[in-house]
């Protein structure tokens, strides 16, 4: 039998998310369904949101072994009538690179492990993307370095960032993987419509400025579409924030799955989130829209099923052009 998750719907449906008949929550203590008001409690796929409904008000907690783990209530998010405003991220979504930050990835746990032919498996790749890079190299260090005396958090971002460095060099002379950054198929015809309808643009990522801003740039310069401040109403990175009338944000120790990057994006621009949408391939990028109030709309090719977050969205597609068909051409 469904049970009723306010702000979410009925579940289990499509088994993304998962019914837990009790949970130590920190703070609370042990929570159990069907006892002190506890309607339901449920968790992702991948357990990175667990989810107390009292009766009709739902919280979300995010457990995090690195940054501050915290509580958001979770509010229904239904697509809006009309659209005012649309919030994109950009690894996935928006810039076709998140196959080259998975592999940056591996190119540090193959340092830590001194094995230059480690490689991810299928299993991995929900824990690799979507999430803030120390997140994800807080779990390649548990999933493959136990053990190995030198491999610590700091030693990976320091490498991380060394990589990163590396490949962006040889992609800036011409050496490195020129594949590594393509817009998504339909982004220029998407964002053209909404520009042209008065729609107010926000672009959304996780990355770090160090890492992000080399991608916009490369998407606008393949699609001729100019000066991407010029272009996006507002555009927030982790840790730094740039465009119109923005201010900093938390960065790695509060990106997605927490919502102050879409919130902070949304701000600037004057619509009420009931009036906005957020596209997102990710899990994580999909609980940071609906905990910032916002409409989800989930592009099917990313972890979004994987990781337990389809439940999430208020619709799903399964690339760009579909989005525009199916749920913004109507409702801009």
């Amino acid at each position: 039998m469904a049970t009723l998750l306010h702000g979410i719907g009925p579940f289990p449906g499509d088994g993304g998310l998962t019914a837990l008949a009790a949970y130590d929550f920190p703070g609370l203590g042990e929570q159990r369904a069907g006892a002190g008001g506890v309607t339901a409690i449920a968790a992702t796929r991948d357990g990175k949101a667990i989810f107390l409904c009292r009766e009709e008000r739902t919280l979300a907690y995010l457990p995090t072994r690195v940054g501050i783990p915290a509580y958001y209530p979770l509010v229904p998010a239904p697509l809006p009538d009309r659209v005012r405003a649309v919030l994109m991220d950009l690894d996935g979504t928006s810039v076709r690179s998140e196959r080259f930050w998975v592999y940056v990835i591996e190119r540090v746990v193959a340092r830590l492990l001194g094995d230059a032919g480690f490689r991810f498996t299928a299993a991995d790749l929900p824990y690799v993307s979507g999430f803030s890079v120390t997140e994800h190299l807080e779990y390649c260090l548990r999933a493959y370095c136990a053990g190995v005396a030198d491999a610590t958090l700091a030693r990976a971002v320091d490498l991380y960032h060394a990589i990163t460095d590396e490949e962006m060099d040889a992609i800036a002379a011409g050496r490195g993987r020129q594949e590594a950054f393509t817009p998504a198929p339909g982004l220029k015809d998407v964002l053209l419509n909404l520009k042209s309808r008065g729609v107010k643009l926000g672009l959304v990522t996780s990355g770090l400025h160090r890492k992000a801003w080399p991608e916009i740039l490369s998407a606008f310069r393949a699609l001729g579409l100019g000066d991407p401040l010029a272009f996006y109403d507002s555009i927030v990175t982790a840790g730094v924030a740039i465009g119109r009338g923005q201010a900093g944000t938390l960065g790695e120790l509060q990106a997605k799955p927490h919502p102050w990057l879409y919130a902070e994006a949304l701000l600037p621009l004057g619509v009420p989130p009931e009036e906005a949408i957020g596209i997102e391939d990710s899990g994580a990028g999909v609980l940071a829209v609906r905990l910032a109030g916002v409409a989800a709309v989930g592009v099917a090719d990313g972890n979004i099923v994987a990781g337990g977050a389809a439940p999430l969205c208020a619709a799903m597609a399964p690339d760009l052009r579909t989005v525009w068909e199916r749920v913004l051409a109507a409702r801009v």
